[in-house]
């Protein structure tokens, strides 16, 4: 009877065939859009594995549940972040909310809308995603509407005694609002109301036009 050979201690132990991570960008694109057209509850991992051209089998070898697939899809949401070191600085807080406002950062509003829609029934059964939802899909537009505010009391603008968390989330609430339970387009004018005729006003400064 013949045994298999010892493994030396400095041996190598065999590794199995390393997971092809280079299509992940392109399933979680595709899963998030299939999010976003029908919610979590339709959603299934034939359709985005249909729609990423890739086979049900690596998805299910990537992501245990259609769950973890949707974790991770709006995980990487957060990588367009606003780089808040390159924000517009024009010399007035109006100025910069303004120049914030552009058609990409606009159907990037929407998307981010859409997909929390998609996501709503889930939130309040998983934590892990309520968080990773606010930090892809909240928190980066807040964190740079706090920094412009934040930069206009430096320079004696507005008070310092406004509530800069409160008022750095107001535009997001208002694109909710009209996305999500109006059914309303958002537009590039509907989103410079909001600068001219709420927050400026809620900043103690005069409403615009």
């Amino acid at each position: 009877m013949t045994t298999a050979p010892e493994r030396t201690v400095n041996e190598a132990p065999r590794l199995g065939r390393k997971r092809d991570l280079s299509r992940d960008p392109e399933i979680l694109e595709a899963a998030l859009d299939v999010l976003a057209e029908t919610g979590f509850e339709r959603m299934t991992i034939d359709e985005v594995a249909t729609r990423a051209r890739a086979g049900k089998a690596t998805l299910y070898r990537r992501w245990a549940s259609k769950a973890d697939l949707v974790i991770d899809a709006v995980a990487c949401m957060k990588k367009g972040a606003y780089d808040v070191s390159a924000l517009p600085d024009t010399g007035t807080l109006r100025g910069d909310l303004v120049a914030m406002i552009k058609e990409p950062s606009i159907a990037d509003a929407q998307r981010k809308m859409r997909v929390m829609a998609g996501i709503v029934s889930m939130l309040s059964t998983s934590p892990e995603l309520a968080e990773v939802a606010e930090e892809a899909l909240v928190a980066p537009r807040r964190a740079a509407n706090r920094v412009l505010i934040e930069r206009a009391i430096a320079r004696g603008e507005i008070s310092g005694d406004v509530d800069v968390d409160l008022i750095s989330s107001i535009g997001s609430a208002m694109v909710a609002q009209r996305l999500l339970m109006e059914r309303k387009p958002v537009t590039r004018s509907f989103l410079v109301s909001i600068v001219d005729r709420i927050v400026l006003p809620a900043l103690g400064l005069p409403a615009h036009g």
